[in-house]
């Protein structure tokens, strides 16, 4: 079910480039997620902002805060702070400020976890590739990561900024590249803190993202021995034209999402169509992949790529169950969803396919199987 528009980009002749086979020589030998400790309801959520902002807002903009904060898909969602009203009042300083802190603080936890699991020190790190998109700092995270986890001084590190919601794929296709060529152990995070950009004002993309984002982190440590997961291969698509629909734009100097009522049409559009070159690369169909990932971009985005790729309802139960207990934490959300995936069971020898989508516009799928 791929439009003409984008069956034209994945069926020209660069089409390949988009996939990145692995020939089973990368595995995900571990990943972990982590939030931080405070969480909140959608009703104190709602009351939150209702309490700073009534004053400043209209009656529209109150209804919608309404009617999107007590929507039943989401019921809680994690926050990178010690008291929540400090993100009502936060300056431009403070944001970064936390951003910085936070986001280190995360995504250690998160390294920290998944190198335990994997049975792997911090000493035999080779490679490190941090993605983020909800704030800048130079040098990026992965310097911090590496005087915080004690990592080798001579590791290779990437910083990834401005891939979005989708961009713990890319991050990933980055690491597995990077393993094939040093070999060794790659460490691929994506953190995000989604507080720290909050925006509030008569305007409907704000007011959705302030009652759909939280703030989370997850790392995943690749080997090339079998265990874990096999990255078998990857798929991406961009359309650029579409950038406007989901992006940052930055007003006064400060980043303001920007979201579009068309996203789950174009989104369902492009997801399907990378989802179909990534399947048919290996000569699968949808109905042989038992475990599906979607990232939780909020519900009717997610229904819609469901319809658009054909999944049944009953596998998407992960999604949903992470979408309810922790919103949309931007990049690192996908790798919850897998986690969820895992805790309910799979069998050596499943397939499962990850889907993400977000800023660009952009989608990008990749095909894993249990070892």
């Amino acid at each position: 079910m791929i439009s003409g528009q984008y069956r034209g980009y994945m069926n020209n002749s660069n089409k390949h480039e988009s996939l990145n086979r692995t020939n089973g020589s990368a595995y995900i030998a571990s990943f972990a997620c982590v939030v931080p400790p405070f969480s909140a309801d959608q009703a104190f959520s709602s009351d939150l902002v209702k309490t700073h902002y009534a004053p400043k807002l209209n009656a529209r903009s109150l209804g919608l805060i309404r009617a999107t904060f007590s929507h039943p898909g989401i019921r809680k969602r994690h926050f990178a702070v010690e008291d929540p009203a400090c993100i009502m009042n936060e300056s431009p300083d403070q944001k970064i400020a936390r951003f910085t802190e936070k986001s280190i603080e995360l995504a250690s936890q998160a390294v920290r976890k998944a190198l335990d699991q994997a049975g792997v020190r911090a000493q035999d790190v080779t490679c490190l590739v941090v993605n983020t998109c909800t704030g800048y700092i130079c040098p990026g995270i992965s310097t911090y990561l590496i005087e915080r986890l004690d990592l080798p001084r001579n590791t290779r590190v990437y910083d990834l900024v401005g891939s979005g919601c989708g961009g713990a794929i890319p991050n990933l296709q980055v690491a597995e590249s990077l393993l094939k060529t040093n070999g060794g152990v790659v460490v691929s995070v994506a953190v995000e803190i989604c507080s720290s950009v909050f925006q509030m004002g008569d305007d409907l993309s704000l007011i959705l993202s302030n009652a759909l984002f939280g703030d989370g982190a997850a790392a995943a440590v690749l080997v090339n021995r079998p265990v874990g997961y096999e990255l078998v291969a990857s798929a991406g698509l961009y359309v650029p034209e579409q950038r406007e629909t989901i992006r940052f734009v930055h007003k006064q100097g400060q980043l303001h999402n920007q979201l579009s009522t068309k996203l789950p049409d174009l989104v369902k559009k492009a997801a399907s169509a990378v989802v179909n070159d990534l399947l048919s690369s290996q000569g699968l169909q949808t109905s042989d992949i038992k475990h599906w990932a979607f990232h939780t971009g909020g519900e009717k985005i997610i229904n819609a790529v469901r319809d658009a790729i054909g999944v049944p309802e009953e596998q998407l139960r992960a999604t949903r169950t992470i979408l309810a207990q922790y919103g949309n934490m931007s990049s690192p959300t996908v790798w919850f969803v897998l986690e969820e995936i895992l805790r309910n069971g799979i069998a050596a020898g499943e397939w499962c396919v990850m889907v993400a989508y977000g800023a660009g516009l952009s989608a990008h799928a990749c095909l894993l199987r249990k070892t």
